[in-house]
């Protein structure tokens, strides 16, 4: 849980990861704020290896909010850029979330694959072959915004129900053309945004996708394809995938601590990438045993974090983890 892991010319501190967690802290234009400064400034001196800012839009009307963080302008680069040197600053890998909500972004103006709603929202515009295009490239855009700013790791967003989902799941996706119908055609306006991605991004650092492994709902996405969609990604240079679950549609599933790990396990094992495990990991011996055997390479903790952005330096309690200026509170073992 504690050694480092090289991932190209980066190496990541230790296994633990802040997941992209929307703060709804932004300014209505997108910026960030002193409360991003504190935030994420508390959890690159609790030590986590690798934060992932929240979800960012790449387009104004792909917002999750309307005080989400945006980066589909040049003069969101300079508030990002302050967040980078603030983690690094303090030891941590600073890596950022890019992605568009779809039908389930805030406003009014509504893009889906298909003209099917989320229920009690409004009914998407099914974009047009040319929309998709235009919307690719702002995925290129932002890649080059995101290296400005100076992260170190780029995750394309393609889970819970926003755009990306919303093209790779046939349950939202009933297109008839080159982006519908088989898995392959599901998946192809993934693949044209981590294209896109790649001509801005530097070859020499981590590339991360985000998935749901599963919808939980019949019909829907299951391990076997989200398998099958990372072995592709793989040799579309993707260097890490992050697995989640659900999002697309409500649904039953049963929670407990680790509920997802099999997924990230599944795909580290079958498709041979490196893997985030997210799912109610709150525990120190649990991350431990999800890495020591090997189920996933980094353990993310979200909510867990919130509570307590220094919970990697009461894990490991040794002098050369915790700040100097926090010594005298060391808890002792």
């Amino acid at each position: 849980m504690f050694t480092s892991f090289p991932l190209k010319s980066v190496t990541i501190p230790n296994r633990i990861v802040m997941p992209a967690m929307c703060q709804y802290s932004a300014t209505e234009d997108g910026y960030v704020t002193n409360w991003h400064r504190v935030h994420y400034g508390a959890r690159a001196v609790g030590g986590v290896g690798l934060i992932i800012l929240e979800a960012t839009a790449v387009e104004k009307r792909g917002r999750l909010s309307n005080h989400d963080l945006g980066i589909w302008d040049d003069g969101h680069i300079q508030g990002l850029r302050e967040l980078v040197e603030i983690g690094k600053e303090h030891g941590t890998v600073m890596g950022i979330q890019i992605g568009h909500g779809g039908r389930k972004s805030w406003g009014d103006e509504l893009v889906a694959p298909s003209s099917i709603a989320v229920p009690n929202m409004g009914t998407p515009h099914a974009l047009t072959v040319t929309e998709i295009k235009d919307i690719v490239e702002s995925w290129r855009q932002a890649a080059r915004r995101v290296r400005e700013a100076g992260f170190d790791v780029l995750q394309i967003h393609g889970a819970h129900g926003y755009l990306i989902h919303e093209f790779l799941s046939p349950l939202s996706n009933e297109r008839g053309d080159e982006y519908g119908g088989s898995l392959e055609n599901r998946m192809r306006f993934l693949l044209e945004i981590v294209e896109a991605v790649k001509k801005e991004w530097p070859e020499d650092k981590p590339l991360s996708v985000r998935l749901s492994a599963v919808d939980y709902l019949e019909g829907g996405l299951t391990i076997e394809d989200t398998v099958q969609i990372s072995k592709v990604l793989k040799s579309r240079g993707v260097d890490l995938m992050d697995i989640s679950s659900g999002g697309l549609l409500s649904a039953r599933i049963e929670l407990g601590p680790g509920y997802q790990v099999s997924f990230a396990e599944a795909v580290k094992k079958e498709a041979g990438l490196p893997t985030i495990a997210v799912g109610l990991i709150t525990q120190a011996e649990l991350a431990q045993e999800i890495i020591h055997n090997g189920r996933a390479d980094f353990v993310a903790l979200g909510r867990e974090l919130l509570r307590n952005p220094y919970w990697v330096l009461e894990a490991k309690c040794e002098e050369s983890v915790w700040p100097w200026q926090y010594h005298r509170a060391m808890p002792k073992r």
